[in-house]
């Protein structure tokens, strides 16, 4: 326990300046798996505030405070020990918790510290419930407040007495030595000390009688001035009597004078509110002749309006005390205000209205002079003439919400005729110049390349000759500059029409703003016949998108017209979109002069999804031809049209992607293809060829590992290492089906061999073996002499150089490989002959150098 004590003030109250008090080790009742140890604490420092801490032991002995609680938050302390002993109590802190001891002892001594500690600190306003240790002690308190009070008065006394000062104590020992002889003798000392009284009686009776005489003095001298006090009194009762009369005087010149101040102030106020209204509520002519004419047909009228408009928001939205709108010259000033702003809105939203209308109606304008790009037409004339009524529309949306709720559709229901009308007709010339024609249909120059591509080769196949090439470069080429050039030509035109929406109709400006002072004007100007404004809440929620979404509504069709016939006129010219996209958005975010939120985001971006679902089923298209693409039974080798397609795809999809920001597309898509690439060569084994599978397998292998080192792509150095892997097994497998063909009886009489000597037959005892005698060996390698080997050697070089294609080169890398493989074969039958021929003096008619020889004077041959 000490130990525990110790560790807990050092370790964990001292650094915190708190001196431990009490500790009990304890657990949650009905559950022993984590033991706990409750701490009562209080500060070192004043003001002492007890806590009740919950320490926590870890698994290297630590102790850590887990939760602590100020003692003023325990509300009730239950010891269930009331009938019988429990190891059991209750804290009701912020919720119940249970507890359970080790012992009953300790759970005891840390309740009456919590008892001690509530009534020294918190005056007791904890509850104790089920403790009889508690009750009893709190009764013995009790009895020893209530003692007797006779022993209470008798301790009084006591403390009443007080100590003899140093003179009486002198003059003590002074008495006794002058009757020392007396001392002795006690009853003769208290006779002495009497006789000495009585004198001193007598002497203080004498000096009493000797000063009645002064007594009698003071007496008379007391008596005369009781009588000079009553004369002063009737003297200061004449006086009140006679101040009586002016102090009433006084107290009516103080009212007459406070009536005065009242009403001098009463003048005051009036003539300061009297100003206040005539200043505040005072309209100038110049003012109310603008609103009324409500002329905006020239920029100068058109300041003035702006001028008495915001003269009459300030005189409207002066604060004024609800009594004075019942003053007849107010109420008909408030009323005169109504009626010129009501007069003036209908004129302003006629007028602006109809320039809305007349924009809309505008002609798109045809270019007479060719041109070699497309080109979008600019609103800047259109915004120049509406933007000097942009402080009317503020004064609007805050004189009158509900109304200022409908222009903003009506402008988007007029401006969106003039734009449809300008991007289709943008779009038809961007269609003219991607498809190289002014006149005739469309369709037909789509269905027409798509029809002949159809009949002469495969859909995803780029054209064979160089000048096919060249047109199909083209065609990828002018895809994307005229897709840049079209995102180039909408930027602007979004941007702007966006940034004029905002301020125009101050679309930035805080909706819940907005919202506020519409539903004051609803209350303040509508009428019960008005309807309610239901649109304002869809408003609200993104204002600047709503209105754009109406303005532009056909862009986004267009554009996803526009689109499709980029993919449709190339085989992959979903890649060439897909790149123009991206590197487009990347340059509107880099750009400081593109919004931050810019509506073409949203549509370019809705665009780039569109774009990537349509590249992931062009690359699941072409996934599923590779696949499916088979070699024709009859062909006798060479590389897979599968492998084609693939090299097309990548040189293709490189050059689209060279300049590109993002490529994380493209790598899926092209590990997507080289699996399918692989899957396709790996069906070749289950495929019926006339050649030898597995040198076909070689061969595409080789010829896709080849591909990839040109090409050095990151994403495929794994695929580039298991295509040489591949690669590699295949050519094995290919040298092994052959290798055993020149010295094939040699062959086949030492693999009898090993299989004996794997059967458990000893070395030495094979050549006693009828089939595997020394005499079989010599009729075997008889057969092969030096000249029957070069033959052999020679008839299969003839066949590698037949199966091989000349496109790959892979003969001299075969023929290399035979060559090491049948020098191992021969190697490995001169070891089999010493071990199981030893002493037999049988050897072949060639050596390694012969054939060494064999080897290079074929391979000159050939050259």
């Amino acid at each position: 326990m000490a130990s525990l004590w110790s560790s807990l003030e050092q370790g964990v109250f001292n650094p915190q300046k708190k001196r431990l008090l009490e500790t009990v080790r304890v657990w949650k009742t009905g559950r022993r798996k984590k033991m706990s140890i409750l701490c009562l604490v209080v500060d070192t420092f004043r003001p002492m505030q007890p806590f009740l801490v919950k320490v926590k032991v870890d698994r290297g002995e630590q102790y850590k405070v887990a939760y602590r609680w100020p003692l003023a938050e325990l509300k009730l302390v239950d010891g269930k020990t009331l009938d019988e002993a429990s190891l059991d109590f209750d804290l009701h802190l912020d919720k119940v918790y249970k507890w359970t001891t080790n012992s009953l002892d300790e759970k005891k001594t840390f309740i009456r510290c919590l008892w001690k500690l509530s009534h020294r600190y918190l005056a007791g306003s904890i509850a104790f419930v089920n403790v009889p240790s508690c009750a009893a002690e709190g009764r013995q308190r009790l009895q020893e407040d209530r003692k007797d009070p006779a022993e209470a008065e008798s301790q009084e006394e006591l403390n009443m007495y007080q100590e003899m000062t140093p003179k009486e104590a002198a003059d003590v020992l002074k008495l006794m030595e002058e009757y020392e002889p007396l001392v002795n003798n006690s009853v003769a000392f208290a006779e002495q000390l009497s006789n000495d009284l009585h004198v001193l009686d007598e002497a203080n009776l004498r000096a009493i009688i000797s000063s009645e005489k002064q007594v009698t003095q003071l007496m008379s001298n007391i008596d005369e001035a009781l009588a000079e006090v009553a004369r002063v009194e009737e003297t200061l009762q004449i006086y009140d009597e006679l101040l009586g009369s002016v102090k009433q005087q006084m107290d009516h010149i103080h009212r007459e004078n406070s009536l005065l101040h009242r009403i001098v102030s009463n003048k005051t106020r009036l003539m300061d509110e009297i100003l206040f209204l005539t200043t505040q509520l005072n309209l100038s002519r110049e003012h109310c002749d603008a609103l009324s004419q409500a002329d905006l047909s020239s920029p100068s009228r058109v300041k003035a309006c702006i001028a008495a408009a915001e003269a009459l928001s300030r005189c409207m939205n002066t604060q004024i005390h609800p009594g004075y709108r019942k003053l007849q010259s107010v109420a008909e000033q408030l009323i005169m205000f109504e009626t010129l702003k009501q007069n003036f809105e209908s004129s302003f939203i006629s007028h602006i209205t109809n320039i809305f209308e007349l924009q809309g109606k505008a002609q798109v304008l045809v270019l007479a002079q060719p041109i070699d790009k497309p080109s979008a037409p600019s609103h800047a004339h259109h915004h120049e003439e509406l933007v000097p009524y942009t402080p009317l529309m503020a004064w609007l949306r805050k004189a009158s919400p509900v109304l200022f709720c409908d222009l903003p559709k009506v402008y988007a229901q007029n401006l969106s005729r003039l734009y449809d009308r300008e991007i289709k007709a943008f779009f038809e010339q961007a269609k003219t110049f991607l498809l190289g024609r002014r006149k005739g249909s469309l369709q037909e120059s789509l269905e027409k390349p798509m029809a002949m591509r159809s009949r002469q080769q495969s859909r995803w196949s780029l054209p064979v000759s160089r000048e096919g090439q060249e047109h199909t470069s083209d065609k990828g080429n002018i895809i994307m500059q005229i897709l840049e050039q079209v995102l180039r030509e909408l930027q602007p035109l979004c941007t702007t029409e966006q940034q004029f929406v905002e301020k125009f109709f101050q679309l930035s400006h805080d909706a819940a703003d907005l919202e506020t002072s519409a539903t004051k004007g609803e209350k303040s100007t509508a009428s019960p016949e008005d309807p309610p404004c239901t649109k304002l809440r869809s408003q609200l929620e993104e204002p600047t998108t709503r209105l754009l979404s109406e303005i532009f509504s056909c862009l986004e069709p267009e554009l996803r017209g526009f689109l499709d016939i980029c993919n449709k006129i190339h085989p992959f010219g979903c890649l060439q979109v897909l790149v123009t996209l991206n590197d487009s958005i990347f340059e509107m975010w880099d750009s400081s002069s593109a919004l931050p939120s810019s509506f073409l985001n949203t549509i370019l971006g809705n665009m780039l999804l569109l774009a990537k679902n349509s590249f992931n089923k062009c690359i699941g298209t072409l996934c599923k031809e590779i696949e499916e693409t088979r070699m024709p039974s009859k062909l006798k080798g060479g590389i897979l049209p599968s492998l084609n397609l693939f090299e097309e795809f990548v040189n293709f999809s490189e050059k689209v992607f060279r300049t590109a920001q993002r490529r994380g597309e493209l790598d899926k898509a092209h590990l997507r293809l080289a699996s399918s690439v692989f899957s396709n060569i790996n069906s070749l084994s289950s495929a019926n060829l006339k050649v030898n599978t597995d040198m076909v397998m070689m061969e595409n292998f080789h010829h896709i590992h080849c591909f990839l080192c040109q090409k050095m792509i990151h994403c495929l150095e794994d695929k580039k290492t298991e295509a040489k892997q591949r690669y590699s097994k295949h050519m094995k497998k290919y040298i092994n089906t052959y290798v055993g063909q020149p010295l094939e009886k040699l062959n086949n009489f030492f693999e009898g061999v090993k299989a004996r000597v794997a059967q458990g037959v000893k070395e030495e005892e094979v050549s006693f073996q009828l089939a595997y005698s020394k005499q079989e060996l010599r009729k075997v390698i008889d057969r092969y002499p030096g000249k029957e080997v070069k033959r052999a050697l020679e008839t299969l070089y003839r066949k590698i150089h037949k199966d091989l294609s000349p496109e790959e080169n892979l003969l001299p890398v075969v023929w290399h490989a035979v060559e090491q493989e049948i020098i191992h074969q021969y190697q490995e039958f001169e070891e089999l002959i010493q071990r199981c021929y030893t002493g037999s003096g049988i050897a072949m008619d060639f050596t390694v150098e012969d054939l060494l020889s064999y080897f290079s004077s074929i391979t000159l041959s050939s050259m």
